[in-house]
């Protein structure tokens, strides 16, 4: 992977992190226009648990970015170039 590709996943990991793990928290989990349309549903996504989840989500996202960019700034071992004596099949 080039490294905009990898920048572009750890930014998307980043945001998508830091929504699922601050949303269930907010007052906009509450007032969704979702919730609205299906009250039943209501009670399910307004549970604890529910929102512990997303938010467990959320961190996991959050913990993939950090090893993302971790593995970004790891030095990287030279390529052993592949000749008759590397070590290969036979």
């Amino acid at each position: 992977m080039n490294i905009v590709s990898r920048l572009i996943l750890i930014a998307y990991f980043l945001e998508a992190g830091l929504l699922l793990s601050v949303a269930p928290w907010s007052v906009f989990w509450d007032r969704n226009y979702l919730l609205t349309l299906w009250p039943a549903l209501a009670g399910v996504a307004g549970s604890g648990y529910v929102r512990g989840a997303v938010s467990g989500l959320g961190l996991v996202n959050l913990a993939a970015a950090v090893a993302e960019l971790a593995a970004l700034f790891r030095p990287q071992a030279p390529h052993a170039a592949a000749g008759p004596g590397s070590g290969g099949a036979v």
